[in-house]
């Protein structure tokens, strides 16, 4: 137990000393497995990682719906999407920040990423919610918790990571997420109406759009339907597999932005650099974390840690609710595909040998993933909006974004109280 507390305890150090996280967890990895087990074999395990990781097939995915995310964006999708929500409740109080919430849920289905979605919808939203006078706290924690809605609902890199790790059908998992995704979607609304309720001045009403205005937003919106319908469609009805999914839907997000006028040689080589950089991240990472949960393999600590929590195997839903309490406050001090990545060796094993359903616990990883990411003080959805938005202090982000991690609490509540919410679509999948 005390190697791995001292692998823990350098990763920590060197990122607080801005060692960037994937070169932490290698260096610490490494060195760790070359103390315990010799240099040689330290080197021949980072090795294969790096190879394996590398030539993964079912890991293609992750570039191809980065692409495909960035594609939409540059298409103006986004923009459209937020129309199309403010139509129907940006009347409301609180409405922009409700119509954020929801069109950061409809470009999440086309791309993916969390940062991805939290970066485009701050460009969108916010000077709407600014121009009619929203508080910067409801605005910024809107867009922060909306773009979290983008590794939920499919496609999720999240999901593709967990499906390869635990060997699980990724095309179930995929489907899986559709309804937890519109239970987030109502929980964030309902977080918005809490606010306006206590504050009303937080977030006025705008105008209202009448019903011939309606129809031509959501007319707006029909690209995003339709690549939404052939990628998630064609892997719930069995035509393609996820990979190939990635492909397809890539693939027609090029040709939609492409007839949009949309793509000129510039941007598509922005589109590709910018694929790029957010792939080698995530593989970065991904690399990272596996050297390093090498070497945590080889103490005693997932022993240690899977005897903690057998304590409360008598009641097994307990053993999910004490994981959940652990992954919240691992959420709060360290990056989440990392945290994924080096406790689901150790809990899923606990999760199956207790008869639930790995699918429905990808989902409750999923969503903690989403709470760490807008959990003060490291989620990275808060330090992209405060990248994007300077004028905003880091202050009111933090306070902002508190309604919300609340409605996510309750949210994981009720998916760990009723599972069939996450179980449902996949159950008839292949009938």
């Amino acid at each position: 137990m005390i190697e791995a507390f001292l692998g823990f305890l350098a990763v920590f150090t060197m990122a607080f000393m801005r060692i960037p996280l994937a070169v932490a967890m290698t260096i610490s990895g490494f060195v760790g497995m070359g103390l315990m087990r010799g240099w040689s074999p330290a080197m021949a395990s980072t090795s294969q990682v790096i190879f394996e990781t590398g030539f993964h097939y079912v890991l293609s995915v992750i570039p191809l719906f980065v692409l495909m995310g960035n594609f939409v964006a540059k298409a103006g999708l986004a923009r459209e999407l937020f129309t199309a929500a403010n139509a129907f409740v940006g009347h409301r109080r609180g409405g922009l920040a409700m119509a954020s919430i929801i069109a950061s849920g409809g470009f999440g289905s086309i791309c993916g990423s969390s940062i991805a979605t939290a970066a485009t919808m701050s460009r969108v939203a916010y000077p709407q919610m600014r121009a009619h006078g929203y508080k910067d706290t409801l605005a910024t924690g809107s867009i922060a918790s909306g773009g979290t809605l983008g590794i939920l609902i499919p496609p999720s890199t999240i999901l593709v990571v967990y499906g390869i790790i635990t060997e699980t059908d990724i095309g179930k998992l995929f489907i899986a997420g559709i309804l937890p995704g519109v239970v987030a979607i109502v929980c964030l609304c309902m977080a918005v109406v809490f606010v306006t309720w206590r504050d009303p001045l937080a977030g006025p009403p705008a105008e209202r759009f009448n019903w011939t205005q309606r129809l031509k937003a959501i007319r707006g919106i029909w690209g995003v339907a339709v690549l939404f319908a052939l990628v998630i469609g064609g892997i719930y009805g069995g035509v393609f597999t996820a990979t190939e999914g990635a492909g397809v839907g890539a693939a027609g997000a090029f040709f939609f932005a492409l007839f949009r006028g949309a793509l000129t040689p510039r941007v598509l080589m922005d589109v590709l650099v910018e694929s790029t950089r957010t792939t080698a991240m995530l593989f970065a990472i991904l690399i990272a974390a596996m050297v390093f949960t090498n070497f945590v393999n080889f103490t005693t600590m997932p022993g240690d840690l899977r005897d903690f929590v057998l304590q409360f195997s008598p009641h097994p839903i307990m053993v999910v609710v004490v994981m959940m309490g652990i992954y919240l406050a691992l959420g709060m001090v360290m990056e989440e595909l990392a945290i994924v990545l080096l406790t689901i060796p150790v809990f899923f094993p606990i999760i199956t040998g207790l008869g639930f359903d790995p699918v429905w616990f990808g989902i409750l990883i999923v969503t903690i993933v989403e709470i760490g990411m807008i959990s003060p003080p490291v989620g990275l959805n808060l330090f992209v909006l405060n990248s994007l938005l300077p004028d905003v202090k880091l202050s009111a982000i933090y306070k902002g974004v508190i309604p919300f991690v609340m409605a996510d609490i309750v949210r994981l509540g009720i998916l760990i109280a009723v599972p069939s919410i996450a179980l449902w679509l996949p159950s008839l999948m292949g009938r």
